[in-house]
């Protein structure tokens, strides 16, 4: 039975240890990164897409947390090619949120364009819409379980 974990918004959680690793999002992204050659999983919880260069860059921006999720796994001996990722939340939970409000839009695209960028396919997401998500990570299958927050758990499509 895999050791269980809370993953609160602006953290990273990355352990050799198998872990089910839970966490709420709503315009927030969560990314989960797995390596199969490894069976090493990890997972981060953002809640902006970009850092503005002020005070320290934290995991609470998209433009930190992929990056330094990305660097966590290949210290612990993955390689980037052997990484596959799933991305979920970025909700819209407020009418009218545009532009620049539209948080949730702007971290789900973030999160697709770094992992393109890094070269890391996106092989399951399930984002955007007007509802929260709670997902459970198995840091030691790779495998995601998603609750919306009217819905039953169900498998993301892959």
């Amino acid at each position: 039975m895999p050791k269980a974990h809370y993953l609160y918004p602006g953290g990273i959680f990355l352990h050799p240890e198998r872990h089910m690793v839970t966490t709420v999002l709503g315009s927030c992204v969560a990314v989960c990164l797995w390596d199969s050659a490894r069976a090493l999983g990890g997972i981060n919880h953002f809640l902006l897409p970009l850092w503005n260069g002020e005070w320290l860059p934290t995991p609470r921006y998209g433009s930190v947390a992929v990056p330094r999720l990305v660097e966590g796994m290949t210290a612990s001996g993955c390689r980037r090619e052997d990484l596959q990722a799933k991305v979920f939340g970025g909700a819209s939970l407020w009418r009218g949120g545009e532009g620049v409000l539209a948080i949730g839009e702007r971290n789900a695209a973030l999160a697709r364009r770094l992992l393109d960028d890094l070269e890391i396919p996106v092989v399951g997401s399930d984002c955007g819409g007007e509802c929260g998500r709670k997902v459970l990570f198995d840091t030691g299958t790779g495998e995601v379980l998603l609750r919306r927050n009217r819905g039953h758990f169900k498998q993301p499509a892959a």
